[in-house]
């Protein structure tokens, strides 16, 4: 724990504040439990009662640690403990507790390891009860996994022992306040105006798109993004693991899986809401991410009508994209041969953009990619952008440049009927945006 001390303050023992420590919360608790408060008191409360406890002691500390110990302490009793100061940090976007004294967070990208310490095992332990008990979640010997989602969006993963073999291990990734934009996005050089220009005509030309990518590369906030070229008449129906998506159309419906109950009833599973949004009239359908047998489903509401379906995936690159739909379609417990599998894939999905996250943080759109057809057993795609990476310069970034690839999509007359003339121009050197005909959809 990492004091401060106001210059020439004798030297305090670690020892003796832990104690100190100790006895506040353990007067203010009892306290505390005796009286009913609302939220929005609590903390004025147990203010009041740590300066009246403090006092009673005798003990005069300098006003920098005392101000710092009743923080510490308020923090323990209604807040997340050590970690809520870097919660409460607008720049950090992810906290990692390893171990109790092994705490990183992620900031702009770069993963920087903190002097935040907890007390020991038992301490981290009490916070992530404090996390997952109000979401009605349990983490024990027979359940130690836990993934969840806080009141405010934050994603909340939790793995203990025996499984957590160094101790209790938490990952929050938090949720962002401010939604990012596609100028954002493009002011942060994630794409080129030309690019999303072309992803917006893809989206309102109700192409079904697949995002893909790895671990942290951004697939959840490009999701967002392309969500919002959605016109405001259309009916959406958005499904998540975690509800993170944020769309501004006013016709939204949004379900998010359950987990089953400590009787292990009540499992809701994203596969399960597939196949119930299709009886919803959707003209779209928005799954956060495929990771199983949902993917079955998915395929089968591309195919049948409901054009303008997003997804995200994790994989390495657009051809392990599809492999991964081929593997996860297979999971869904169908013994169809792999031949069918593909034409399946390849009749459904138009189009796949993956993301990537490049060395030293930033993320980077780094091919966007047409799924063309059949040939014989396999199936066939063409870059229409990619990125391409030069170098890396002195000080660590990622150097390279976006450019077109020179091949017009084959789903270019598919757009022109709906509105969208991309011209020819788009796909070389000198190109233009999609130029909109007078009657848009």
């Amino acid at each position: 724990m990492e004091i401060p001390m106001e210059p020439d303050s004798p030297s305090i023992q670690e020892s003796n504040l832990a104690k100190l420590k100790a006895y506040l919360i353990t007067t203010v608790t009892r306290e505390f439990n005796k009286v009913s408060t609302s939220p929005d008191e609590r903390a004025a409360v147990i203010q009041e009662g740590l300066t009246n406890a403090y006092e009673q002691t005798g003990i005069k500390l300098p006003d920098s640690l005392r101000i710092h110990l009743f923080q510490e302490i308020l923090d323990d009793l209604i807040g997340y403990g050590p970690i809520q100061s870097l919660l409460a940090d607008p720049e950090v976007s992810e906290v990692m507790v390893n171990r109790y004294n092994k705490v990183y967070i992620e900031r702009g990208g770069k993963l920087i390891e903190t002097e935040v310490t907890f007390d020991d095992d038992d301490h981290v332990m009490r916070i992530i009860d404090r996390i997952i008990s109000p979401l009605g979640r349990r983490v024990d010997s027979e359940s130690p996994m836990v993934d969840a989602r806080l009141p405010d969006g934050s994603r909340v993963n939790v793995v203990i022992p025996p499984v957590a073999i160094d101790g209790p291990m938490l990952t929050i990734r938090k949720f962002s306040k401010n939604k990012l934009t596609i100028d954002q996005l493009i002011e942060f050089d994630t794409l080129t105006r030309l690019m999303s220009d072309f992803l917006r005509a893809c989206v309102l030309g109700r192409l079904n798109i697949v995002i893909s990518g790895g671990t942290g590369s951004g697939k959840t906030t490009l999701l967002n993004v392309l969500s919002s070229f959605i016109p405001e008449t259309e009916r959406v129906v958005t499904i998540e693991d975690s509800a993170e998506l944020r769309l501004d159309q006013v016709h939204v419906v949004r379900m998010e899986a359950s987990p089953p109950n400590i009787e292990g009833h009540g499992e809701v599973t994203i596969r399960d809401m597939v196949r119930n949004s299709l009886r919803m009239r959707p003209d779209r359908i928005i799954v956060g991410e495929c990771r199983g047998g949902e993917a079955l489903d998915m395929l089968q509401a591309m195919n049948t009508g409901h054009d303008g379906s997003l997804t995200t995936l994790h994989a390495n690159s657009p051809r392990d994209a599809l492999s991964r739909m081929e593997t996860m379609v297979l999971m869904a417990g169908m013994e169809l041969p792999l031949k069918v599998i593909r034409q399946q894939i390849a009749s459904a999905v138009d189009l796949i953009v993956h993301q990537s996250r490049m060395r030293n943080g930033p993320r980077k759109i780094t091919a966007i990619t047409e799924v063309s057809g059949m040939e014989t057993d396999t199936i066939v795609m063409s870059d229409i952008f990619r990125y391409e990476q030069t170098g890396i310069s002195p000080e660590g970034v990622v150097l390279g440049y976006f450019r077109p690839t020179g091949i017009r999509p084959m789903f270019s007359q598919a757009l022109e009927t709906v509105g969208y003339k991309l011209s020819a121009e788009m796909f070389r050197t000198g190109n233009t945006a999609p130029q909109p005909a007078s009657s848009r959809r």
